[in-house]
Order: structure tokens, then sequence, then C-alpha cells
């Protein structure tokens, strides 16, 4: 039986042996399905099971939907804009050139079922095309792209890392005089100090996929805030070596959670984001307490100001 990457796997029969369909009435007692792992694991499929396993189940073994909002959205036009116009020729990467390819492809993300699930007004319309404007433009605030050498955009990479099937698209692959740099774009605020390290994973596992699938090791890696500042790092062996373990563990994770259909919620101030907080009672009961709490300091502080 052929499955997508996704699928689940029940161990239960359709039919008795001879093809005969088995009455209900005697078909004895109903083995459970058993949820299936997906085939490979992606930094976003591993990102999503550590920030919380239930919502994890519902987004890729249920398949529930989960709609971008409206900053996703923006980001991944602003993606879109960015990739081909870091396609063009050196001397083409210019703020006209983005203009222009940003006014070509915003028909066809308007007419996107997501966006039109927005129901923007014209107003509301007009100021997402310019928070995307806005990140676009941001690059030029953090480099120049017609001095990059670029060496792909949108880079599909598989590569088997610490024995984890894994799969990412690299925004941008480029070449410096010392060697390969891994870059990917980000229109959401940069993080503080504190975490920074962390945000960088991502983009150590793009360079340990490169290098798994084409023999050369990344010399470093980072990630733009467009508009805001460049977080990157050199990469190393040891940090390889470190971020693939972390990858390895997850993955362990996911499998033992499948094997025992247990997906604990990890409950926090994210459920109020979460599309399946009203199928979740722990994230239902969160937001809850959370909005009581908060009322409970808009009371206090009313009381003492009066």
């Amino acid at each position: 039986m052929k499955l997508d990457s996704d699928s689940t796997v029940s161990t239960s029969s359709a039919s008795n042996e001879g093809g005969v369909s088995a009455s209900p009435d005697f078909a004895g007692p109903t083995i459970p399905s058993i949820p299936a792992p997906p085939p490979r694991l992606s930094p976003s499929g591993a990102g999503t099971f550590n920030q919380c396993p239930r919502r994890w189940k519902f987004r890729y073994i249920d398949r529930l939907e989960d709609p971008p909002g409206e900053d996703a959205l923006a980001g991944s036009f602003a993606h879109r804009v960015l990739e081909l116009l870091m396609q063009r020729r050196p001397a083409q990467r210019t703020v006209d050139e983005a203009r222009l390819i940003a006014r070509t492809e915003w028909p066809e993300t308007e007419a996107m079922s997501d966006y039109q699930a927005l129901g923007h007004n014209e107003e509301e319309s007009r100021l997402f095309r310019w928070k995307a404007w806005a990140a676009i433009e941001g690059l030029w605030r953090l480099e120049d792209p017609a001095a990059v050498d670029v060496r792909a955009t949108e880079q599909d990479v598989e590569a088997e890392l610490a024995g984890v099937p894994f799969r990412g698209i690299v925004d941008r692959l480029e070449e410096e005089g010392d060697g390969m740099i891994v870059t990917d774009y980000k229109s959401g605020k940069a993080p503080s100090p504190r975490f920074r390290r962390s945000r960088l994973d991502q983009v150590l596992l793009y360079a340990a996929a490169v290098e798994a699938s084409t023999g050369e090791m990344p010399v470093r890696a980072r990630l733009l805030y467009l508009g805001q500042r460049t977080v990157g790092m050199d990469v190393n062996r040891r940090e390889i070596e470190a971020v693939t373990e972390k990858l390895a563990g997850t993955w362990a994770d996911i499998h033992t959670a499948c094997a025992d259909d247990e997906f604990e919620p990890r409950t926090g101030p994210l459920c109020g984001w979460c599309p399946y907080v009203s199928m979740c009672p722990q994230g239902t009961a969160e937001v809850a307490k959370r909005a009581d709490s908060k009322a409970d300091r808009e009371a206090e502080l009313l009381a003492m100001a009066s």
C-alpha cells in the first residue's frame, strides 16, 4: 500500500482469510491503529515537536490544517521576492527591481486561499503589503545584494544526519573568499543576545545536510533578520555534531511518542496562539488561567489607581 509522507498505518485488517469481509459481530476486538512517524524530519517539524508534542500530532499525524497568520504570509511573500531577486544578475539586484518583482508576484499571493481567509479590506491589504515590503527593503540595511556571489537559492537538501532522515530548504547558498555560506532570511523580530545561539540550530542543520549531500562543509551559517541585524557563526565539526545529536534525540522522542500514542501538551503562553487549542483541554485551561490572571492584575492596578 502506497502512503503519503505523513500517513498513519493501522495494524488491523479489513478482511478475513479468503477475502470475505468479516461480520462486525464476529470480528473480535479492534486493534487500535499506531501513529506512524513521518518518513523524514524538517527543522520546522522538529521545532514544533519540541515546542509541544500534541500540537505536532495535530499537524503531522492528524494532518489538521495549520493556516499561516498574517505575519507568516507576509514573510513568505518577502522570501519569494528575495528569492527571485537573488536569481538576477548582480547589477540587477536593486531596490527598483525588487519593487517590480513584488508588483508582479503580488496577484498570485492575493489570490491564495490562505490570504483570502484573512478577510482584508482595502486598507488592511495596503498595510499588509507595506509590512512585506519593509522586510524586503530591509535586506539593503544588512548587505549589498549585488556583491553576493550566489550559488543557489531555495536549495532543497536531503540527507541522513545522525541516523535521522532530514530534509530542508535553504534560502541561499553563497560563496565568499574562504568557502560556502548558508543563509536564511527571517522577517520576524531578531532575538535578544540570550537566544541568538539557539536560533542558529536551523542553519547549522542546513550546513550539516549540505555537507552530507555534497561533501563540502560550509564555513559559516547565518540568519538575516531583515531590516534589523545579521546573526551568524562559524561552522565547525563540534557544532555540527552537537546540533545533529539534538536532532537525533528529537527523532527518538517522536518515535517513542508514536509507539506509545502519547503526545503530552506543553502548556504556556503560546497556547493562546495555537490553532488547535480548542481541541486540547490542557491548552484551553491554560488560556483561561492566563486570562483570569490578566484580569486580576488589571483589577488590582485599577484599585491602586483609584
